[in-house]
């Protein structure tokens, strides 16, 4: 690396672990902008750097690249004034989500994850719902309670997702939200847990099989994990990213034909978007 003039492609494969092919595709997309060397060569600034270690952990995190891309562009749109690498960027389910000082979305669907309305130096007291009458009504103040307070309070957060379950155990997001928290935290164990007590009130939840999924893979389980995103593709099948990492897994597995099959599918899905 010379000093004052960046960091280099190759630099960057080494120290990051990134692929090349993912950062030609963060240039081609405009993501990032590289000065070029005296032999041609690619210089990559500080925030640059930033971000593609970003999408090197997203992809790292099972979010296809293709994904990775759409959502980095989409954000771009909605924050011109700020460079991407000054947006906290993660990973969820295999979604994109980002947050910032405004709060926290899934990326291409625009979903809140947290009340906006919330600011930061005030979040808001937890209100007591220990005489209330379980209702679904009572479930959503408690989901939304938790969606304010995870910037801020994790085990607070935690404590209203669990309350909003125990006031409406059909409480699809509180799952959700909560497993997410708890993934988060490497508690992949109590995640995989809670998605599975979540599944037997609520079998045709395409997203609650795919976050299995996700958690079982992170713990090394392949084939449980796979049967879960081939149920959550029976459940919707037009979910391209089951479809992606249904192939990857097969792809693992040596089902040669089956990661074709399902890899096209991605792509067919993917393009459409």
């Amino acid at each position: 690396m010379r000093r004052g003039e960046g960091v280099t492609t190759r630099e960057l494969e080494a120290r990051l672990g990134v692929s090349r092919r993912l950062v030609a595709g963060l240039v081609a997309a405009g993501l990032v902008t590289p000065t070029r060397g005296g032999n041609g060569e690619y210089f990559f600034s500080f925030q640059d750097a930033v971000l593609i270690r970003t999408a090197g952990s997203l992809h790292r995190a099972r979010v296809a690249p293709a994904q990775i891309l759409r959502a980095l562009r989409h954000l771009e749109q909605l924050k011109p004034d700020r460079h991407l690498a000054a947006v906290r960027i993660g990973a969820c389910g295999g979604k994109v989500s980002a947050r910032d000082r405004h709060g926290e979305w899934i990326v291409e669907s625009g979903q809140r994850i947290m009340d906006f309305d919330v600011r930061e130096d005030a979040p808001g007291r937890v209100t007591e719902f220990s005489q209330q009458k379980p209702t679904q009504g009572s479930a959503d103040e408690a989901l939304a309670q938790g969606r304010a307070l995870e910037p801020f309070d994790v085990q607070r957060a935690e404590a209203a997702y669990r309350r909003a379950v125990a006031l409406h155990p059909e409480t699809l997001d509180a799952y959700l939200n909560l497993g997410c928290l708890l993934a988060d935290q490497h508690r992949l164990d109590e995640a995989i847990s809670l998605y599975e007590t979540a599944l037997a009130l609520l079998p045709n939840e395409p997203e609650l099989h795919f976050n299995l999924g996700v958690a079982l893979e992170d713990t090394g389980a392949i084939q449980a994990a796979l049967s879960a995103y081939e149920r959550s593709i029976e459940l919707a099948p037009g979910d391209a990213d089951a479809h992606y990492n249904a192939a990857r897994l097969h792809h693992e597995l040596g089902h040669m034909q089956k990661a074709i099959r399902h890899f096209n599918q991605y792509r067919k899905l993917d393009t459409a978007r």
